[in-house]
């Protein structure tokens, strides 16, 4: 097995049109003399291509002939392939280049000296999300604080946030709920790229590794993903479109409860529910215009795997026909705390462990915020827990306004 293209067959591809020009697209074009000697380690996964789909550790390798010394891989593997959390992937030969990847979510979570030796400078080339409970963003802080402590340098090859660059949405991370889904006091959605975020851990955070960011060209903080011309690889299995980032900074909520997210179907976040779920009588409590830009599709799903596994579950799919003006955390908080309002009896929030927290509530490390939790079975109405918050984020959106590289 190899997806290494030829000279021959790269050309055959032609360019694909594309607004947007990636870091690693600027690396290859105008590599910095400052690379032309260390030995190079590449953080990366299936999505980690450049804009004409040509995987990022075979333009490395041929742009430093000799000098790619090892790779590493992220939560759900070097392709991808694992399915949810806490299923660990191995460290592996790569069947492209023979080199050893070492995994970052297998025996550890962080990379010890071993895994660091054979390297001097080590490229991070991942596809975020744009949701604070993300994993990779943590690994790549894992890494930072690895390479302080050994001596090297990270780079970051920068890439679009899925979501846009304009909008931060959700209660900051209360320390007490720090976890590897998330582990700063980040909003939910909150607005950065993947080299946005590294400096703002690097500097403001006070990790102080050596960090260059290679950032990309044509990128606008208004942009979607859809809108910048480049095609979408899904970095992890649940995460196959870039409409399902859109709606994952809500939609993830469900992973700490006995809803299913939609995983073991096609449409993963896209469609939530359970056999235990009216649509309708959901529907009629309510108000649409709490929720704007979303329209609820009442649906079926069974799914093949996780939550409910081969039962009909009764939900919806989420539909975002606007989604300059869709809030995808308030209206996750909405539908949640309708789901607990009519279903008492039957709601339960999911039990440890998630994400190697074997006490705390895995709600808890996704809200991030016990009280938060406590305040939505009070059924507190999301709004007014929408203003308790208003402070932290405004004072978080003018704080990463000073690590924006795209104005």
């Amino acid at each position: 097995m190899s997806d290494k293209p030829d000279a021959k067959s790269k050309a055959s591809m032609g360019a694909i049109p594309a607004t947007v020009s990636l870091g690693i697209d600027k690396l290859m074009a105008d590599p910095p003399s400052w690379m032309e000697g260390p030995r190079l380690g590449l953080l990366c996964n299936n999505s980690s291509v450049d804009s004409r789909l040509v995987h990022s550790r075979i333009n490395i390798a041929e742009l430093f002939r000799g000098r790619l010394k090892a790779l590493y891989s992220p939560q759900h593997g070097f392709y991808a392939e694992k399915q949810d959390n806490m299923i660990e992937s191995g460290d592996r030969s790569d069947p492209c280049l023979g080199l050893p990847v070492f995994s970052l979510y297998g025996r550890s979570r962080k990379p010890t000296a071993q895994m660091l030796e054979p390297i001097d400078i080590l490229l991070v080339d991942l596809q975020d999300v744009g949701t604070r409970v993300y994993t990779f963003i943590y690994t790549l802080a894992y890494c930072m604080q690895a390479a302080r402590r050994h001596g090297k340098t990270v780079v970051i090859l920068d890439r679009p946030n899925p979501v846009g660059g304009l909008e931060a949405e959700g209660n900051c991370l209360d320390p007490e709920c720090a976890s590897f889904v998330g582990l700063f006091p980040l909003p939910m959605r909150h607005g950065l790229t993947i080299g946005e975020l590294a400096l703002l851990f690097n500097e403001h955070f006070g990790i102080g590794c050596r960090l260059e960011v290679i950032p990309m060209q044509g990128w606008q903080r208004r942009m979607l993903f859809w809108q910048t011309g480049l095609h979408w690889v899904a970095p992890s299995p649940n995460m196959p479109t870039a409409a399902t980032s859109l709606v994952y900074p809500g939609q993830v909520l469900w992973e700490g409860t006995n809803v299913s997210e939609g995983r073991g179907t096609t449409q993963p976040f896209e469609l939530f529910g359970a056999p235990f779920i009216d649509p309708d009588r959901l529907l009629e409590n309510i108000d649409p215009d709490q929720l704007p830009g979303v329209v609820l599709r009442p649906t079926e799903f069974e799914p093949t795997s996780n939550k409910w596994r081969g039962r009909i579950c009764r939900g919806f799919q989420i539909h975002v026909v606007d989604p300059s003006v869709f809030k995808p955390y308030r209206t996750g908080l909405t539908l949640l705390q309708e789901v607990i309002r009519q279903n008492a009896a039957e709601f339960q929030w999911k039990q440890p462990p998630y994400e190697y927290e074997f006490e705390r509530m895995p709600i808890d490390l996704i809200i991030g915020d016990k009280r938060l939790r406590q305040d939505l079975e009070r059924l507190v109405p999301v709004s007014r827990l929408e203003q308790l918050w208003r402070e932290d984020l405004e004072n978080f959106r003018q704080l990463s306004r000073k690590y924006w590289l795209y104005e």
